[in-house]
């Protein structure tokens, strides 16, 4: 990635307006032509959205894109909508054992509507401030009972079962950190008291330790700021075994989404941990050991980031895709969509773009002028996103952010006539953190609060 010092967040203040005039459009399209009893969009196809039953991990985001429209735009007819339907249909995902996706459907959701009735940019009402805040403790609680027990710690497990960490899972730690910070008790049997802040520790370490490597040798593929997808775990004596993949190339590839998820989880939780006192962290080891492991595991993401995605920021699906070598020296050159190798993926960037940014302030705010390098990369990623061939402007195209891939691997992703790889299409998540990550930059723009998903506590 070529990085782009010169570049200021204030340049790109008309491109975010341009960017809110499009989602408007978009979130509309999607609610007046979208078919709900189908389930929960999931990506387009040919410009409509469409499903793909495997979990229900993407309604918050569609709801939540509502909520995060009327935070940028202050259009209230989005918050009305958004509100509604997390009322409506939200439930289901607060009671749901099964997913290991409750960060993404109800902090993006209850979580948000909380915040901004803790930000005054909603009116309060304490019915309704309670009503957000027991379904976000529950949804904390529900998340942590997915829980696996290894020699040193513990993970919340993926649907896969009991074995399978999955590396998406860091951006799920939210609901514990928020159920916690809400003041929730967990109990299990017998009446146990089961410490949330305990386990969302205990996740963030397993993931620092087996979804990112260090270049410390672990296996012949070991590289700093690699991730692997999912680790897999002997459920009977707590053993790592292997890392796996199941939406990249392979276990010892790195799944772009994937390392994206890091990136952002691991920036969004420090900036947490950095409000929190010594104390709540005594029998934890220290907040200043648990600091040093997330810090190095979101430097060490970010870095390899910016060092296996193309000139403009922009990845491919995955840094080991097998068509990768017949396009010569392509990280030297802005990615190509259109190539007829491999997919690049759009959502990746939408993802590690806040990630990068997020790093790079936390960096600033202690005076460690290696922030710098995560602050301006993170501005010319979301510089190339908010701009064609990424921002969706076709007006009848669902979608924001084009070139998002879901399932690779299983060929869910559509591939137009005439193309040999999926391009041009977009995806629920892509453009829900592309909303995210212009809300957060507008926001440090226009010096309002600094937005984090902890502001609802």
């Amino acid at each position: 990635m070529k990085i782009n010092h010169e570049l200021k967040a204030s340049d790109l203040k008309s491109k975010l307006g341009r960017f809110w005039e499009l989602s408007a459009k978009k979130i509309k399209l999607v609610e007046e032509d979208y078919d709900e009893s189908k389930g929960s969009p999931v990506f387009t196809v040919n410009g409509k959205y469409s499903t793909r039953g495997w979990t229900e991990w993407t309604q918050g985001f569609q709801y939540g894109s509502s909520i995060l429209q009327f935070d940028a735009t202050g259009e209230k007819s989005f918050l009305e909508t958004g509100r509604k339907k997390t009322v409506e249909a939200m439930a289901p995902h607060v009671s749901h054992t099964g997913v290991h996706d409750h960060g993404f459907n109800n902090v993006s959701t209850y979580g948000n509507l909380l915040r901004l009735m803790k930000e005054e940019k909603i009116s309060f009402d304490q019915w309704e401030k309670n009503f957000y805040e027991l379904a976000l403790k529950i949804s904390g609680a529900v998340q942590a009972s997915r829980w696996t027990v290894i020699k040193n710690g513990g993970f919340i497990h993926s649907f896969n079962g009991a074995h399978s960490l999955f590396v998406d899972t860091i951006r799920s730690c939210r609901a514990l950190v928020v159920s916690h910070g809400l003041g929730h008790i967990f109990q299990g049997e017998g009446d146990v008291k089961i410490n949330l802040l305990e386990r969302t520790i205990q996740h963030l370490k397993a993931t620092a330790d087996y979804s990112v490597f260090y270049g410390e040798g672990r296996d012949s593929y070991d590289a700093w700021g690699r991730t692997a997808h999912e680790s897999v775990f002997n459920v009977k004596d707590g053993n790592f075994r292997c890392p796996n993949s199941q939406q990249g190339f392979s276990g010892f590839t790195t799944w772009t989404r994937g390392l994206a998820w890091a990136m952002c989880g691991f920036a969004e939780e420090l900036e947490w941990l950095d409000t929190m006192k010594e104390a709540d962290f005594e029998n934890f080891g220290g907040k200043n050991s648990i600091e040093l492991f997330m810090l190095k595991a979101a430097k060490a993401t970010c870095d390899f980031y910016i060092e296996n995605s193309c000139a403009d920021g922009i990845p491919y699906w995955d840094t080991g895709a097998p068509g990768l070598y017949k396009m010569g020296d392509y990280l030297n050159k802005p990615a190509d969509p259109f190539n007829s190798c491999e997919p690049v993926e759009s959502s990746a960037a939408a993802i590690g773009a806040q990630g990068l940014l997020r790093l790079g302030k936390y960096l600033q705010n202690k005076a460690d002028k290696s922030g710098d390098r995560y602050w301006q990369a993170g501005l010319c990623l979301l510089n190339t996103l908010l701009d064609e061939p990424y921002l969706s402007t076709n007006e009848s195209h669902q979608g924001i952010i084009l070139h998002s891939i879901y399932h690779r691997p299983n060929g869910w992703d559509h591939i137009h006539p005439g193309s040999k790889i999926p391009n041009g299409e977009s995806s629920m998540w892509g453009d829900y953190h592309a909303r995210e990550a212009c809300l957060y930059l507008q926001r440090i723009i226009n010096n309002e609060k600094y937005y984090t998903f902890f502001n609802c506590i």
